[in-house]
């Protein structure tokens, strides 16, 4: 029992999204809020872009994104070992072969400098317990000219506003290029420069 409200408190409160819920967050409903296809043409891919998804979770917009990108190749990486497994198993069953996986730390990105065109996180970057750390990562393993898209979604409990977005990647060096959506519920680009 009090597992179970261990993960009620997590599903509704801050912190990490469970895993064992991870089921919902492949639900069609998303597509109300942003569709796989809606976020691919956010984010200025080419078709051999080099990309990562951090908080990759279960999947859900992993691989219509690995099938926008052919030529390149999309990397999941999430804190989570139970996510990953379950984006390992979505990808196999649609026998989508460009994506790598990563298990990644709090302090740390796995990747070298200077290795992606493009960095994503859906409703993730609220989550994250020391996002400055992550900022200056991301800063270090994108291209330069290269895309961080941060979407977030209104009433979801770690939604950061525009304003919270920007002043954790600002100082990191990223200059805000473009912003989708409004209020609450949006996606924005920032650029490496």
């Amino acid at each position: 029992m009090a597992g179970q409200q261990n993960v009620f408190k997590r599903l509704v409160g801050k912190g990490l999204y469970p895993s064992q819920m991870a089921w919902m967050l492949l639900l069609p409903f998303r597509n109300l809020y942003l569709s796989p296809a809606k976020l691919a043409s956010r984010l200025g891919l080419k078709d051999d872009s080099i990309v990562l998804e951090l908080g990759c979770g279960p999947g859900y917009f992993s691989p219509f994104i690995a099938k926008k990108i052919p030529k390149g190749k999309l990397y999941l990486a999430d804190i989570q070992p139970e996510m990953l497994q379950k984006a390992q198993k979505r990808v196999n069953q649609k026998g989508i072969k460009n994506v790598e996986l990563f298990l990644t730390e709090k302090e740390s990105l796995p990747f070298p400098n200077n290795h992606f065109d493009v960095i994503y996180l859906v409703t993730v970057l609220g989550e994250i317990s020391e996002p400055n750390t992550y900022a200056n990562e991301m800063f270090r393993v994108l291209k330069p000219n290269g895309i961080v898209s941060i979407s977030e979604q209104a009433g979801d409990p770690d939604s950061l506003s525009l304003s919270n977005v920007e002043k954790v990647l600002s100082p990191a060096g990223f200059r805000l290029k473009e912003v989708f959506g409004k209020a609450r519920t949006f996606t924005a680009n920032f650029i490496k420069i």
